[in-house]
């Protein structure tokens, strides 16, 4: 079952409420909280759309650039055994380590 929307580049995660009977989202990766919810799937992806729409509408509004779920960077800190394996399996497989790394992080994200 997947859990998650996506539109216009923003993602969000989908929960359900038993006791109100309601699906509810938030969009992901952002520090400004946008929320919404719906009785059907058809009204929460409604309601999705609607949020990010006012979303992009109200930064535009304020003259604030809008948050973006990420920027394409990404750092990190492992220890360096790890480092170093990772860069054997990546000369190994005949690519950069970013490439390799990338291939990983997408291939762990799927499941």
């Amino acid at each position: 079952m997947n859990n998650a929307m996506t539109y216009k580049g923003y993602t969000a995660r989908i929960e359900y409420d038993d006791s109100d009977k309601i699906f509810f989202g938030r969009l992901a990766g952002l520090r400004d909280i946008v929320t919404f919810h719906g009785e059907s799937v058809a009204e929460l992806e409604t309601a999705f759309h609607e949020s990010v729409n006012d979303y992009l509408a109200a930064c535009e509004k304020l003259g604030q650039k809008p948050e973006k779920p990420t920027s394409g960077r990404l750092m990190l800190r492992v220890p360096p055994e790890v480092h170093s394996a990772a860069l054997i399996a990546a000369q190994a497989a005949g690519t950069s380590l970013n490439q390799w790394a990338a291939k990983a992080l997408t291939e762990a994200a799927r499941r």
